[in-house]
């Protein structure tokens, strides 16, 4: 089946330029999507990852991993093994290219190659428990440059495991609360050039940083609180740093996304709740590709915009 064509927004909407001073849009170059089942159609989108060639890896509540090219069209899709239970909601990229998905109410980590193959033999987890090497509910994994795995976790237990290159289980940190190395729903991960963990602690409406370069976890600093203005955040589930050593952030709850630097001030931001071009509604997750383009995933409205930085 065909699904909905991207539409090139380049230069804005008719009768506004949509860029300031700086150069940056406030107005997508590029949205896809629509609801429906079609392919390239969606239903809720939660999570996206970019690939070193800019392909665009998306997943929505009905299951479906779809792949996009980096103007939008469609190129291929799977669905994960089960789906009865929940869907998955997050993604990322190891180094190797290959896709690693939170298969979050099957309480896993699933491993696929660019096609869709799932590579069964790397599965992290998929017992629910309390002890080592299971988790509750997962959120997102990341690939360490030594090879590690962090991987998150909420509902029964808010922590985020490490384990080796391997898949062998090493340790664990967190629990429940708002305070220093206490989280509630770490939803995603990224990780700084200096090996410095980024934690969007999305019910504490902050982003925590963490020092896991050693055997234990340190505490390094917390930005953001719950608000509104410039700086402060609502419901931070997604992260993803960028080229000039700042952060983005996507607040499903201010239905937008911020530009931060890694003290947490503020430095630009897109969106406003709504559903014409450069509008959100409930974003989950945010990326950057090999251009620094800053791409959104619009779940409430079922698409994915795209915004120069």
């Amino acid at each position: 089946m065909v699904g909905a064509s991207a539409i090139p927004l380049v230069g804005g909407l008719p009768g506004c330029t949509g860029t300031g001073a700086s150069g940056r849009s406030d107005l997508p170059d590029l949205v896809f999507g629509q609801r429906g089942l079609a392919d390239g159609r969606f239903q809720k989108p939660r999570a996206i990852t970019i690939d070193s060639s800019d392909r665009i890896y998306v997943s929505d509540k009905t299951g479906r991993i779809q792949v996009f090219d980096d103007q939008g069209k469609f190129i291929r899709g799977w669905r994960t093994p089960e789906i009865e239970s929940g869907k998955p909601t997050g993604l990322s990229m190891d180094r190797d290219g290959v896709l690693m998905v939170a298969d979050t109410h099957y309480y896993r980590f699933l491993f696929y190659t660019p096609e869709g193959e799932l590579l069964e033999d790397r599965t992290i987890g998929g017992v629910n428990g309390p002890e080592p090497g299971q988790f509750a509910f997962v959120t997102d994994i990341l690939r360490a440059p030594g090879g590690d795995f962090f991987c998150g976790e909420y509902g029964e237990f808010d922590r985020i495991h490490r384990y080796s290159a391997d898949g062998t289980y090493i340790d664990r940190m967190g629990e429940h609360g708002n305070g220093s190395l206490q989280f509630s729903r770490p939803q995603s991960f990224c990780m700084d050039s200096e090996g410095l963990l980024w934690v969007a602690d999305a019910c504490n409406h902050r982003i925590q940083v963490l020092d896991w370069r050693g055997a234990t976890p340190l505490f390094v600093k917390a930005i953001g609180k719950q608000g509104n203005a410039p700086g402060e955040l609502q419901y931070p589930y997604g992260i993803a740093l960028t080229k000039d050593r700042s952060i983005l952030v996507s607040e499903f709850g201010n239905h937008r996304v911020q530009k931060l630097d890694l003290d947490g001030n503020p430095i630009a931001s897109w969106g406003s709740p709504g559903n014409l071009p450069g509008q959100l509604n409930q974003p989950w997750a945010t990326a950057t590709d090999s251009r620094n383009r800053v791409y959104v995933v619009d779940s409430g409205n079922n698409r994915v915009q795209r915004f120069r930085i």
